[in-house]
């Protein structure tokens, strides 16, 4: 008899239950719900939302700290992740300019080395060859993007 009567109850909660939740789900998109009129009064127009019908003003995006903007950057020069970055770690970006203009491969750069480098790089430059670059010249040296990688699905 008492199971009886406790499957009733417990039924009886859920049906309370139930609807105390649609009832107050009604609510909400009641209150959620745009104003007719606002649609009716002229077809032609956009209709002009009340920034005071919210009740509180929209929370702002998050936006990234000077710390997160530090740490980031910090571990792109940690490559083994461990906390420290090594003199190795900080001039591995730049390994691949220098080789670029170390043309005679001693791992040495010499002022030789750089001057062609940086005469060949004016020469393509200088469109026209006449010993300046101009603006629109310039904007051409400008690196190129890189392609966006392939989709590999």
């Amino acid at each position: 008899m008492s199971r009886i009567l406790a499957g009733g109850m417990a039924g009886l909660l859920m049906v309370a239950a139930g609807l105390f939740w649609w009832q107050g789900r009604a609510a909400v998109e009641q209150e959620s719900a745009p104003p007719v009129a606002a649609y009716k009064a002229a077809p032609d127009t956009i209709p002009v939302g009340d920034p005071n019908a919210i009740g509180e003003a929209l929370p702002m995006p998050a936006s990234a700290t000077p710390e997160s903007r530090e740490e980031r950057r910090f571990h792109r020069y940690d490559r083994d992740r461990d906390g420290i970055i090594t003199r190795n770690e900080m001039m591995a970006s730049r390994v691949k300019a220098f080789r670029q203009l170390d043309t005679d491969r001693n791992n040495l750069l010499s002022f030789e080395e750089w001057a062609v480098a940086t005469g060949e790089r004016f020469a393509a430059a200088d469109g026209d060859g006449n010993g300046r670059v101009t603006p629109a010249e310039f904007a051409k040296t400008a690196p190129k993007p890189k392609p966006d990688p392939k989709c590999g699905c």
